[in-house]
């Protein structure tokens, strides 16, 4: 006798709001946190997650919040995103999970009680099996929704209650997203790097330019990153996914003071590549980090400089290796070749 087809899976889905959250996920086992970075210490979260929704046979979801809390309370000084909203989900489903339900965060919201918060997103529309989140994860008015508040509502409303604790480095040393951006903004990528359990990377779409590098015989793509973004000003050695094929790079970021020293831009100069890339959205993944931003007496200095950054970062990029299976994941594209 012929076994049952087994069901076909479920494509992942991004939920933008809680009225477009579909009936098919209630009863999902929900990881909550604000996960910028997605790093190691968010990994270990998700891992639990997933592994409790496989065994209590349910969907496994995120929920998460944009924009990011600190930011609405100080707009002034918005936070430097690790990974936002869009990279945020693609880590995300990297990570197996069924989907990421994404609550607009306002000061609205972030009045609502912690008692309400599970009453009416958690049990109410939700209808969780269980709720994971990290130790230092609070919600609600007064981030009274300690932990602790967490587990006794969970008893009391009928789901499970998993809190992960503390996760450290090789060193013990507590990873976590402001730690990471802080490396960044010290152009120490590769401990940026470790700490994520992935190479750090950003989605820009390419705009025109003053064409200098062309000039220079180091034709460039262009992009503006987010004006709060704290990377280290400086060249570095990078991987581009243009149209799902990965080329070898090398890459400026900085404000160019050897002409306008003007807004921070990101200029990406690829590897024995020729096309026309205006307009189109470029992955652009961060392997390590050569020198910082200088000024030089002439062209031909420059130019012998940035000689000699493209053959330290080709020899960069010629020896890495996967960080971890969630680094190898973000390069199995769909139709993925390696340039």
């Amino acid at each position: 006798m012929l076994k049952p087809a087994a069901p076909a899976p479920q494509a992942f889905q991004a939920i933008p709001s809680l009225e477009a959250f579909p009936e098919a996920l209630r009863g999902a086992v929900v990881g909550i946190g604000n996960f910028d970075g997605v790093h190691r210490g968010h990994q270990a979260v998700l891992e639990v997650v997933r592994e409790t929704a496989k065994t209590l046979s349910r969907p496994a979801i995120a929920l998460t919040f944009e924009p990011h809390p600190r930011t609405v309370f100080r707009p002034d000084a918005p936070v430097f995103r690790l990974t936002p909203e869009h990279a945020k989900a693609v880590l995300i489903e990297k990570e197996g999970l069924d989907g990421i339900l994404t609550l607009p965060f306002d000061r609205a919201f972030a009045g609502r009680t912690a008692e309400d918060f599970v009453d009416t997103i958690l049990v109410g529309r939700l209808g969780i099996a269980h709720a994971v989140t990290g130790y230092d994860f609070h919600f609600g008015k007064a981030r009274a929704g300690t932990p602790d508040f967490l587990r006794e509502a969970g008893e009391e409303r009928g789901f499970g209650v998993s809190i992960v604790g503390r996760l450290g480095d090789e060193g013990d040393e507590t990873i976590s997203s402001s730690r990471i951006r802080q490396a960044l903004a010290d152009g120490e990528i590769v401990l940026a790097n470790a700490l994520l359990g992935y190479r750090w990377f950003v989605e820009s779409e390419v705009i025109d330019g003053e064409k200098r590098g062309r000039e220079l015989g180091y034709p460039t793509a262009n992009m503006k990153l987010a004006p709060e973004t704290r990377l280290a000003a400086g060249i570095y050695a990078v991987r581009v996914n243009i149209d799902g094929v990965l080329h070898a790079g090398v890459a400026s970021y900085g404000r160019r003071p050897m002409f306008d020293n003007g807004a921070p831009l990101l200029e990406v100069h690829v590897f024995d590549f020729s096309g026309d890339l205006y307009g189109k959205r470029l992955g652009v993944t961060f392997v390590s980090y050569l020198r910082g931003e200088e000024t030089f007496d002439s062209l031909d200095a420059l130019i012998a400089q940035m000689d000699r950054d493209s053959e330290e970062a080709r020899a960069a990029l010629a020896s890495i290796r996967p960080l971890s299976p969630l680094d190898q994941a973000l390069y199995d594209l769909p139709h993925a070749r390696q340039a």
